[in-house]
């Protein structure tokens, strides 16, 4: 048989059902909550405005990629019940090409939950679309109440959150190895119905008053026919600016952004939101004289601003001045503000490109410049790298954070929970748990970013010297 008419030649790629898959899921959500396609247009017009007064972060974007990816990029979270239906999802996302990444104990910041992020892990996937999903489990260990947890067990294990032809489609991509074009599309929609919102509640008014009393997020997970998306996620290369212009546009915004300060070179996430609108829904007890009808809230819109990824040194330094800025908050500090004693603090990160890439701080792709292209072939092998930059033959390009930050997650979840409640749970971290229920293992994000470095670092070498260069040691250093 040739290779134009095997069955993967067939396929549609993993990537181009991502891709399917987003776009389908943004306009589904700008239906649903129609603020969603406000926030998209004043996110466009924050990046325009920036890159126009930036040509160098342009010229930068556009020469690593990310400048095409810019309005493509999404994020979406949704909130499962049952180990079930965590490990379908794995299988729901593998079919386009999203692999678990990273493992999050919101329980730490009194939210219910353990989650993942489900994402392209390839660099080139990653170019292709970014889209990620950050999914989380709900800890019914958690729940106090013995009868209650028990209620909120039995209620999920009645519900099918897939219908069969997804069901049916999933099975039939990891047996044949891939969709063609027609299946793909069939895919996507009933794909999407897991995360459809349903107004009709599955459980009577006084069942998701207690779930509600419990904690917010357990009624929003239990009480209803599947995990509907609570938020999609544009990006924005100034979060400030978009967070000051969400008032003019009729969006309630957060009082702060979550995550590290503003800086001039931006690390890991920052995340904002308009919050939560109230929604009619309809319980199960409306048409026998019950309370029948009431409101839930849970849907909201995200912006995030990605920096630079961290080594583990840089994750380090970056906790240690987190957990800084609390305990003068603990203390009653003099600082006026939360985003005042978080720039104070901050201000001992080093907030040059260079500086953090010389103490190992945060990952960097390299790559030649047209000079070290001139030079190939004719480098010495043991030359120094950072000689190398300096002499203008390789540039260093910041490896964008792909990934989620705990707390600010959390805080993400609390503001937009439709209360001022903030339970209080012990640290009950449970990665192995968590990865039974997702019948794998979850990725190190941190490897990933290092192995990016690295192959790039590589391939610098081979190229410089004409022969392969062994570049862990240089990479080690880093991680």
């Amino acid at each position: 048989m040739s290779a134009s008419s095997s069955p993967s030649s067939r396929f549609v790629s993993s990537n181009d059902i991502r891709t399917r898959f987003s776009r389908a899921m943004s306009e589904m959500y700008r239906q649903e909550v129609p603020q969603y396609g406000a926030l998209i247009e004043l996110v466009a017009e924050v990046n325009a405005q920036t890159l126009k007064a930036d040509p160098q972060l342009a010229a930068r974007m556009a020469h690593s990629g990310e400048l095409e990816r810019l309005d493509v990029e999404r994020h979406g979270a949704i909130r499962v019940g049952t180990a079930e239906e965590l490990a379908t999802l794995r299988r729901l996302f593998a079919v386009m090409g999203m692999e678990p990444v990273g493992y999050y104990d919101l329980s730490v910041a009194g939210v219910p939950v353990h989650s993942t992020a489900f994402r392209p892990v390839t660099d080139a996937a990653l170019l292709a679309n970014p889209f990620r999903v950050f999914t989380s489990l709900l800890r019914l260990e958690l729940i106090a109440d013995a009868a209650l947890r028990a209620q909120a067990a039995e209620i999920l294990a009645r519900r099918q959150i897939f219908t069969a032809r997804a069901l049916e489609l999933i099975a039939q991509a990891e047996r044949d190895g891939g969709l063609n074009s027609a299946d793909a599309d069939a895919f996507v929609q009933e794909a999407l119905e897991t995360f459809r919102w349903h107004s009709d509640a599955t459980v009577d008014a006084a069942s998701y008053d207690a779930l509600q009393k419990s904690h917010r997020l357990v009624a929003d997970v239990v009480c209803f026919k599947g995990p509907h998306i609570n938020h999609l996620t544009p990006r924005t290369l100034d979060i400030d600016a978009a967070q000051a212009g969400m008032p003019a546009r009729g969006m309630d915004a957060k009082d702060v952004v979550e995550g590290p300060p503003r800086r001039a070179c931006p690390v890991l996430l920052r995340q904002t939101s308009f919050k939560a609108l109230k929604e009619a829904i309809r319980f199960t007890d409306a048409d026998n004289g019950g309370t029948g009808s009431g409101a839930h809230t849970a849907r909201f819109g995200e912006i995030e601003q990605r920096g630079v990824a961290l080594t583990r040194k840089g994750r380090a330094l970056y906790d240690e001045l987190l957990a800084q800025v609390r305990s003068m908050d603990n203390a009653g500090s003099a600082a006026p503000d939360y985003a005042g004693r978080l720039q104070q603090v901050f201000t001992q990160f080093p907030d040059t490109h260079a500086a953090l890439r010389q103490q190992g701080l945060a990952f960097y792709r390299y790559s030649l410049t047209e000079q070290g292209q001139a030079q190939a072939g004719k480098v010495d092998a043991e030359a120094d790298l950072e000689a190398l930059i300096t002499q203008g033959l390789v540039q260093a390009e910041p490896i964008t954070y792909e990934d989620f930050l705990p707390v600010s997650a959390a805080g993400i979840f609390q503001s937009n929970l439709g209360g001022e409640e903030q339970k209080q749970y012990q640290a009950h971290a449970a990665q192995q748990v968590f990865e039974l229920a997702l019948g794998a293992q979850v990725h190190d994000e941190i490897a990933l970013y290092a192995g990016s470095q690295q192959q790039s670092m590589e391939q610098v070498r081979k190229a410089l010297t004409g022969a392969s260069a062994d570049a862990a040691a240089l990479a080690e250093a880093q991680v």
